[in-house]
């Protein structure tokens, strides 16, 4: 129990610095100074809180409804150690602009934080609400239900002591990618039943053998049709190796993604993407948010493994576990792609984090 919980609430707290590196809040339209909002990120990002807090304070006087610099006032509160006041902000821009699901997330890393882990869970599923496609609000949220349930398991351990629950306990800290490396996993071999002694047959009974006709030599062409269907079985083996190559060919195309991602190539990038995908916005507003997100990190690295492959036609699921670097920020969790079949590739229908 004591090993989950540090870990939910590291993770959480990178996750709530990547809305600091990302602070977008879909408000391009905000007649906000760009020079303002760079100059708080900037302070944020090199530590300066006091700095930050007070020319976001500037700025909000003269403008006190302006969304992005109190979603940044709220950051430069929370990594000052000001976790009330925090919530308090960030309660309020979710008040005045329910449609932004980001103050949703960040309002629940405050409550994990302070092990409040039903109010996280009530606003990770407001934030998924404001956008289904939200990625960043799925993990976390899965998360925070890792850590209730563990909560659950270890409070029926201390009253019930029987054996079939501390597995259960286990299971949930496998949730954990640090835990899978440090906590063995049992592995269960049945005992084999004993075999039972042969059992010598019964004595055949002794047949005399009459002498053979003259005629048996025609028994010689019934024999000779039996042979005929043994070649049929032959081509069942085809089907096993064209899903084998599929498979092949899909684990290749998310490789390509990764690396493409990795290498900051947005052509390759985008290319990986069926032309329908749009991220739950326009398609030219998700290009751009990608865009804006990606290219403005001096380093990415994003490795898989563990790649799993289910096809079904022209459609394939992929699990695998996805460890992503970008700056000084890390994060590793399971993610899932549907794909689908584009002319000779595959490409990504839909993106998800989790299992």
């Amino acid at each position: 129990m004591q090993a989950v919980a540090p870990q939910v609430g590291l993770r959480l707290t990178a996750l709530a610095a990547k809305c600091l590196a990302i602070a977008a809040l879909s408000v391009t339209a905000l007649s906000v100074r760009a020079d303002d909002i760079s100059d708080v990120q900037k302070l944020l990002a090199s530590g300066k809180n006091a700095e930050a807090l007070q020319k976001a304070d500037q700025f909000l006087s003269s403008k006190p409804r302006d969304p992005m610099m109190r979603f940044l006032r709220g950051i430069s509160l929370s990594q000052a150690g000001r976790a009330p006041e925090a919530i308090t902000t960030f309660t309020k821009l979710t008040e005045d602009f329910p449609e932004l699901p980001e103050p949703f997330n960040n309002l629940a890393v405050l409550y994990a934080q302070q092990g409040q882990y039903d109010k996280a869970r009530t606003a990770l599923e407001m934030a998924i609400r404001t956008n289904p496609s939200y990625a960043t609000a799925y993990e976390n949220l899965g998360d925070v239900y890792a850590k209730l349930a563990s909560q659950a398991y270890s409070k029926a351990l201390q009253i019930d002591t029987r054996s079939q629950v501390a597995p259960k306990l286990a299971m949930i800290r496998d949730l954990f990618p640090k835990e899978r490396n440090s906590i063995a996993t049992a592995s269960v071999t049945p005992t084999p039943a004993p075999t039972p002694a042969p059992v010598a047959p019964p004595p055949a009974p002794v047949i005399t053998p009459k002498p053979a006709p003259a005629p048996a030599p025609v028994a010689a062409p019934v024999q000779a049709t039996k042979p005929a269907p043994a070649p049929a079985p032959a081509p069942a083996a085809e089907p096993s190796k064209s899903d084998a190559a599929q498979e092949r060919e899909v684990e290749s195309a998310v490789k390509a993604w990764a690396s493409a991602w990795s290498k900051q190539d947005m052509d390759g990038y985008f290319a990986s993407y069926a032309k329908d995908f749009n991220g739950g916005k326009t398609r030219k507003a998700w290009e751009q948010e990608r865009r804006d997100r990606i290219t403005s990190k001096h380093n990415i690295s994003v490795k898989i493994s563990g790649v799993k492959v289910d096809i079904n036609g022209n459609k394939a699921t992929v699990r695998f576990h996805q460890d992503y670097k970008a700056d000084s920020l890390s994060v590793s969790s399971g993610k899932r792609l549907d794909m689908v079949r584009s002319g000779n590739n595959w490409v990504i229908a839909k993106e998800s984090a989790g299992s």
